[in-house]
Parts: C-alpha cells; structure tokens; sequence
C-alpha cells in the first residue's frame, strides 16, 4: 500500500480539474510535524498558484473540495495554503496489512559493474565494500523493478597478475591444493614487492605480461577468479557476466570507440604543439571548469591511454556496438549460470548482454576524474541520453580497527579472514547472552547469519563517499546502527508470532477489529508502509545506506511500540492479553512486519537468524 502515491495522484487530478498543467514535481506528498494537524500534507497550493495566478489559500480549499480521498484516508483540510490529510487508522493499517505494494516492471536494463578486483591475491576487507555496495545496488534496482545485469571485469593482463605469476616459478613455489589459490598466490605476490632484487626481474614480469596477453595464462587467471567468487558467493553477491580485459581489447572495442568519437565535432587530430599527432579529445562543454579540457586518447605514436579502453568498454555496456563473445562458466550456489567472455564462445546474437539504459560502475573514488572523462565521452560521441545515466558510484577507503590497508604490503585482513572471524566471534557473543541458543544444532548456521550480516552493514550503514573504520565490537553489538539491532528485532517479531499460533490465535487479519487500533499501532504501521518509497530514494541516489538506514528506523519504531506504556507505567501494546480482535489486528501487523524486516534486509544482503 503506497498511500503518498496514491494521495499524489488524487491531488494531481484534483489540479488537473482546476486547470493546472500537471508536471511530476507539481505534487509533494510529506508527512506532517507532530506539531501539527493531520498525517500527511502537500504544499502543492503555491505552486498550483503560481500556475494558475491566484490565491494559494484558495487554491488549497478549492483542491480540498475536490480531492477523492483513496482508501485509508478518514478526511482533508485545507489549513491556509496546507493541504492535510487525516488517517483513518483501522482503515490504513488494514490496506498496509492486506494490500502490500509490488512494484510494476519498469522499462530500462541497468548493468551494474562491481568486485572487478585485480586476479593476483585474495580479496582483503577492503575489497568488501566495492562487493557489498555493488550487490546491494543490484538487489535494491531489481525491488524497483528493472532488469539488471552484474558484471565483474577480470583484469587479466594487468601487471599485477603478472607479478603474481612470475613469483611463482620465480621461488619455484608449489601449490598444494588445499590452501585456498587466491590466498597461496597472493603470498608470492607480496614477498616479490618485499624483494629487494625486483628491479633486476623487469624483463622475467615482461614476458610473464606478453604470456597473458597472449592468453596463454588464461587457466592459471581462471583459478583465481573462481577462488574470488567463492569469496564473493559466501559474502552473498551474485553474477551475471564476467568480461576479461584479454577479450574486450581482442574484441576491437578500442578501435570501433575512436571510430565513433572521430565524427564528432570536439575530437580532433592536431598537427603541432604537445598533441601533435595524437587522437585528441576536448571535454570542456560536457566538464566545465578544467584547467585542461583536452584528453589524449591515442599517442603520436598509435598506442591508447588506458582511458580510450574504458571509454570503448562502457560504449559497449550500453550497446552502441557488439563484439565479444559468451559461454558459460560456472554456477552460483542458487544453480544459475554465470557466464562469461571468451574467444571461444559464441556470438550474443541475442543482444543478452550489455545494450544497458542505465550503466552503474562501482569503483572507488581515486577513480573519479577518469570515470567523468568516460561519461563525457558519451556526450562527446553524441549519445546525451547515455552520458546522463552513465554512474560512478563513487566510494571511500575502508580502514580496520584503524589501521590503513595494502594488499601490495601484505597490510590487511583478508575478506576470508574477516568473514571467519565474524562468525567466530558472532557464535561466541552468543554463547554469551543466550547459552542454550549456542548449543543448537544450527547455532553455526545462526551465527553466520548474524557475522555475513553484521560485515555488509557495517560497509553499507554510511554514504558511499564517506570513510569508515571496520570495528568487530560495534559491528556485532545488539544495541546502535547494526545488523544484530535490527535482526534482534525481525527475530523478537517471529517469536510473538509464534507464541501467538501455539496458544491458537490468528496471525493473518482473521477476525480483526481494525476500528479498535489506536494511535500507537498507526505510528509503527506507517513506518511498515514506507519501504516502496525507500526503494525508490535508494534508486534516485545510488546508494544502499538509504536502505540500511530504513533498516535502522523499523527497528527502532517496533522497539517504541513493544516498549509502548501508559502513564502508570502500564503497556499499551501487549499483543496477545489485548482484547480479542484488537489482538488479531496487532498479530497481523506484526506478521507484516515481520514481513518487511525480510524485505528490506534482503535488499542489502542480510539474512535474519531464526533466533537470537
């Protein structure tokens, strides 16, 4: 039930009635002050005004006497240029139990780009909000209704991967088969950067690097990036596509972007000055305010900036040309296809992959001034509608325990690592707080639960762009903005469900007196009821932190509730000694409730445990 939606609705054609050309912004739904009459309100009136050229107090009386009030709402009044609407609490919290929202499908595809990390050593901790950000974006964009591609890019001929590989032999190490690749490669990644002789092995990671681009390499790669998604799996994160870099470079997309960016008027090929003889791109009208406009994309002497490769990945991404080929490369835990780039595959004849409204790369935010060059590309090529929605979901470093991380060092906690010990110390705050509960048969499975789903909080509770220290105790804590806080909450829900289906009550609005509900319940309900909107802020902003915000706030807001007493100390809320029918109502809206704890943590990847 999306009541604003629907009251935006009634008001826009309420203003339509009255003449009023209406635009999406014409309305504002908002939820009134608590010092102040009614539930919900819309300054819409000035604006109508404005069009219309008269009184705003008129016009809000004149749109009051109008309005066809939706389900839900008992009456409107106009309060000078205000206009508010007054629940009817039975009647709201009845359409919030009975009529949850589905989202319609919307037209458009969004290729989410995450994880891409370099395939030379495990992912640290570092690693897991690049992860945690791109997944929740990919869950959160589903919710509203779109279709979503994720990709994860496979640097495979990078110096990194090389380094690692040329340690191998370089220390004739051997991999035993047991410790996981991507950890037993990256040991001899780090102890070659430690190596006081590496200057002297340039030519030995030279020809490792011809080796991979060669794809002669391709095996050893595949190994880490499998070792990577096990990783990922675990952390939750799901994929569609992997492209490796070997096969976007093989597959000419270099070449087909400059073909597409020679037509345009701000490309050009100049003959003398410091750009003599290169490919040059002028940025100026689509990134105003630089001290240098002009982006050389290929040398004088034929070779491309590593921006002409992104530039011609992401023109790819949303379809302007075709190129790769695709087979399937493994399965994910749910038994779906993750496919994969690949010279041996077969061609998209499909347009399956890519051909994106909407192209959102997740990368952190050194990369910000080369993720604007490749959105001004787009408009350069004179693609404006694609320039607007390409997005560089921009994020801060993450630190542990304060201390600053370097996978090249071998400074940082592996995401393996942090994913143990957040299980461990889960099952030990257990044993703790409730020692019957740690001895179940599935505390593991709880306490994985709670450890997975304290970590992508913790990544996901803050702006992207803002930096955040991991700490393990306030990660874990049950009290403050953390995923047992909530958890704790869907978990104490449960339970009141439970205790209400032994002693024989109905838990699904059978015989409920919905006129009985007071004040206190509408609170919690329209607090249930804001999640399509959530969704919809989340969508508008790029970010998940809106999400694990809301998650914060329904907690709190059924903790209020529960805790809810009289003056004399008395509860007000206690669900199974209300009055018979007030208690059906209640049990209702709890199991709604409980419902949108589900719902809204399953868009950033959090699972809730079966008790706490």
């Amino acid at each position: 039930m999306d009541l604003k939606a629907q009251l935006k609705a009634a008001v826009e054609q309420a203003a339509a009635a009255l003449g009023a050309p209406v635009t999406d912004s014409l309305v504002v739904i908002q939820e009134t002050p608590a010092n102040k009459p009614g539930d919900y309100g819309t300054p819409a009136a000035f604006q109508i005004a404005k069009v219309l050229g008269g009184n705003p107090a008129q016009v809000a009386s004149q749109l009051a006497q109008r309005v066809e009030l939706p389900a839900g709402i008992a009456r409107v009044e106009a309060t000078g240029p205000f206009l508010n609407f007054f629940v009817d609490v039975g009647e709201f919290v009845r359409g919030v139990v009975e009529d949850p929202t589905e989202t319609p499908a919307k037209g458009g595809k969004v290729v989410i780009e995450h994880t891409s990390v370099n395939p030379n050593k495990e992912l640290h901790v570092g690693h897991l909000r690049n992860v945690v950000l791109g997944d929740s974006m990919a869950r959160i964009f589903r919710a509203a209704g779109h279709t979503v591609e994720v990709q994860n890019y496979i640097d495979d001929t990078g110096r990194q991967a090389a380094e690692a590989l040329f340690a191998v032999n370089h220390y004739h190490r051997v991999w035993d088969g047991v410790q996981k690749y991507d950890h037993w490669l990256g040991e001899g990644y780090v102890r070659l950067n430690a190596d006081p002789e590496k200057p002297s092995l340039e030519e030995g990671i030279s020809a490792v690097m011809h080796r991979l681009e060669a794809g002669e390499l391709r095996g050893e790669i595949e190994k880490v990036v499998r070792a990577h998604l096990e990783t990922c799996f675990r952390l939750g994160a799901r994929y569609d596509l992997l492209n490796w870099e070997s096969d976007v470079v093989g597959s000419g997309f270099l070449a087909q972007a400059m073909n597409i960016l020679e037509e345009s008027r701000s490309t050009s090929h100049p003959t003398e000055g410091k750009y003599a003889g290169a490919f040059v791109m002028d940025v100026s009208e689509f990134m105003p305010g630089l001290e240098e406009s002009q982006v050389v994309l290929m040398r004088s002497d034929g070779t491309a900036m590593y921006a002409a490769k992104d530039i011609g990945y992401q023109f790819w991404k949303f379809g302007l040309f075709e190129g790769m080929k695709f087979k399937p490369f493994m399965q994910d835990p749910e038994g779906k296809t993750v496919w994969t780039s690949a010279p041996d595959g077969e061609p998209d004849t499909q347009k399956r992959f890519g051909h994106a409204q909407e192209v959102i790369n997740v990368i952190d935010s050194r990369q910000e001034h080369p993720q604007k060059i490749v959105r001004a590309s787009l408009g350069v090529a004179g693609h404006p509608e694609e320039e607007e929605r390409s997005i560089h979901l921009s994020y801060a470093f993450v630190t542990l325990e304060g201390q600053t991380i370097s996978g090249r060092k071998g400074i940082a906690v592996s995401a393996d690592e942090a994913m143990d010990e957040a299980e461990r110390r889960a099952l030990a705050v257990l044993a703790e707080i409730n020692p019957d509960l740690a001895a179940r048969e599935d505390a593991p499975e709880i306490a994985r639960r709670i450890g997975i789903g304290a970590i992508r909080f913790a990544v996901l509770k803050a702006e992207p762009t803002r930096k955040i220290d991991f700490r393990w105790e306030q990660a874990l804590a049950l009290n403050g903005d953390t995923a047992p806080y909530v958890q704790y909450a869907a978990v104490r829900a449960a339970s009141i469900l439970r205790k209400a289906q032994e002693a024989g009550y109905a838990i699904d609005g059978t015989g409920a007196d919905w006129g009985a509900l007071p004040g206190v319940d509408l609170t919690l309900a329209k607090m249930v009821a804001k999640l399509p909107e959530v969704v919809a802020q989340s969508v508008r902003v790029h970010s998940p932190h809106v999400v694990a915000q809301y998650a914060l706030d329904l907690a709190t807001a059924f903790n209020a509730w529960f805790n809810a007493k009289d003056k004399a100390g008395k509860s007000i809320t206690n669900v199974l000694h209300s009055p018979e029918g007030l208690r059906e109502a209640r049990l209702a809206l709890v199991a709604r409730l409980r419902k949108g704890f589900e719902e809204t943590l399953a868009l950033i990847g959090v699972e809730v445990p079966s008790a706490m």
